[in-house]
Order: structure tokens, then C-alpha cells, then sequence
């Protein structure tokens, strides 16, 4: 790719804009968001803190992660996206030439096993990570087998403990894809929205020879809010093991508050497999309209009335 000289957002004309392709095993983590100590003063171990001080060490500049989506303590990705701004001279520096691909190495030295950054790329100046993407996509695995999880398996593997049954499960599912007000499958963020557009959420019947009564919910979304994945999965578990009937899903949409009935499925099931953008000429229409839809939501959802 040519490098790109336009000025990047910041203003700074000798900055480049790199895009992060990650991947990592979230059963160590405490999530992706960087976080304060423990009161001792143990380090808590996140993906952006443990990615941004290797970056920091190997750029010899400070640097701070714009990531797609911020998954919860335990979740994984294979196709999680960010970007970062570094000035131009440390890649010249510290690169031949200067080419971002040659982080992919450099980091691949410094970070630990659990966490690789599979491709970096230059990106064009107004690209955003989280602002410019249209959608975002996970899959969650679960199992039903009393034995549990294929021991190979039992990082990304949820066990639920009663048999299901796909078809009642496929029912909630088709109830919640749509744009709606989730407030009921999410954990709250002081004036965060809770208002996405689910596009897919379908189960598949995925058991193997070594791994019976396995299942997977491929779910997509332009965005989602904390927990949300999980809930929506649990949800749909409780009504194919016949806990609860597909209406009650479909009547949770649009309560504003979150629904103490709703479980949460373990986060070891749940992975981000991809996220999608635009071509680079929309990217700066579609960062417009994503901040405007947000804030259109949430001034909606301040407007209306409790309990509505």
C-alpha cells in the first residue's frame, strides 16, 4: 500500500495510522479494556495493557489502542481489529523502511503466547476501529454432553447442564434480530445506549464424532453493549431446555432495565470472529452516522418515560 500523507485526525502530518489484526485466548485476561491495579498493586492483566506496553517498547513512543468492540473478562477473538497512531520516525527507525508488517514479528518476541498480532497494515487516516464498523460478529460454542467439553476444547467451550433443543432455541433466536432496545440483556454503562441492530443470530447444530451434542450461535450485530452476547445465548438455552417459552425473549425487548431473570453463559464459549468496514471512501459517512445514531438513541431513550 502507498503511504498515505494526508494529516491523520490529530492534526499531525508525520503520523501514520496502523491497523492491528489480533487474535488472543481471553482465559487470563480481564478482558480487553485496560484497568486500574489491584490494591496490592498487581498489574491486572488486559489484552489493550499487555498490547499497548509492547508497542510501547518496541516503537520507543507512547501507545494507545482504538479497538472494534471491548470484550469481557474471558472472551476471545480471532478477528478482533484496532488501530493506533505512531508518529512516522519510529517506524523508520526501528523498521526497514519503515513497513508496519515487520511489527508483526517484532511483536510476536515480545508478547506472551495467549495474544498474537497477526497483520498490521497502513491504514488511512480516517479509519476508526470502532466508529467506522459496520458490523461485528461472534460465535459461541456449547456443549450439552454430561461428560463436558472436548478436553482440546475447554477454553472456548461453554457447558450448559440440561439437553436443549435447537429448533426452541432457533425460535427466541429469530425473535431478537432486528433494531431494538436491549437493555434487558445488558449490563448498564452510565449513558451508554443500549439500542443495536442485530442482523443474524442462528444456531447450528456443530457435533462431531469427539464432540457430541455440541452447539453454535453465530451472532451479528452493528454494535453490542456489555454482556449482551452472553445473555441473549443464556436466554435462548433456558427456552430449548424448556425453562422459558421463545415469547418471553421476544417481550424483553425494549424494557429499559436490565432483567434479573436473564442469565449469562460463561464467557469461555464466546469468541469475536470479524469485524467488517466499509470501503475507504465511506469511512468518514459512516463515522458521521454511527455518532449521530448514538446520540439519537440515547437522547431518545433519556426522553422517554421510566418503566415505557
Amino acid at each position: 500500500m502507498r503511504a498515505v500523507t494526508t494529516p491523520t485526525p490529530n492534526g499531525a502530518a508525520d503520523t501514520l495510522r496502523l491497523r492491528l489484526d489480533i487474535a488472543y485466548d481471553g482465559t487470563d485476561f480481564h478482558g480487553w479494556a485496560r484497568q486500574k491495579d489491584a490494591p496490592d498493586g498487581t498489574p491486572t492483566r488486559t489484552v489493550q495493557g499487555t498490547l499497548e506496553d509492547a508497542l510501547s517498547t518496541i516503537l520507543r513512543a507512547p501507545a494507545q489502542l482504538t479497538v472494534a468492540g471491548r470484550t469481557d473478562a474471558g472472551v476471545h477473538a480471532t478477528g478482533q481489529v484496532a488501530h493506533l497512531d505512531v508518529p512516522r520516525a519510529s517506524l523508520e527507525q526501528r523498521f526497514i523502511d519503515g513497513r508496519p508488517g515487520n511489527l508483526v514479528r517484532r511483536l510476536a518476541k515480545f508478547l506472551p503466547e495467549d495474544v498474537r498480532v497477526y497483520k498490521v497494515t497502513e491504514a488511512h487516516p480516517l479509519f476508526d476501529a470502532r466508529f467506522a464498523a459496520l458490523e461485528r460478529s461472534y460465535v459461541y460454542r456449547v456443549t450439552t454432553n454430561p461428560a463436558g467439553a472436548l478436553p482440546t476444547r475447554r477454553a472456548d467451550t461453554a457447558v450448559w447442564p440440561k439437553p436443549v433443543n435447537i429448533e426452541r432455541m432457533q425460535a427466541a433466536a429469530d425473535l431478537v434480530v432486528g433494531l431494538h432496545d436491549y437493555a434487558a440483556f445488558c449490563k448498564p454503562r452510565p449513558h451508554a445506549t443500549t439500542v443495536r441492530e442485530v442482523t443474524q443470530m442462528r444456531w447450528v447444530e456443530a457435533s462431531t464424532r469427539d464432540e457430541p451434542d455440541l452447539y453454535e450461535a453465530h451472532v451479528r450485530a452493528d454494535a453490542f453493549c456489555w454482556n449482551m452476547v452472553r445473555a441473549l445465548v443464556a436466554s435462548c438455552l433456558q427456552v430449548g431446555e424448556g425453562a422459558r417459552d421463545a415469547t418471553w425473549v421476544g417481550a424483553l425487548l425494549g424494557e429499559r432495565e436490565r432483567c434479573a431473570e436473564v442469565r449469562l453463559a460463561p464467557a469461555r464459549g464466546l469468541t469475536l470472529t470479524g469485524v467488517s468496514y466499509p470501503a475507504e471512501a465511506d469511512y468518514a459517512e459512516r463515522i458521521r452516522a454511527t455518532r449521530a445514531r448514538r446520540d439519537e438513541d440515547e437522547a431518545r431513550r433519556n426522553r422517554a418515560p421510566s418503566g415505557s
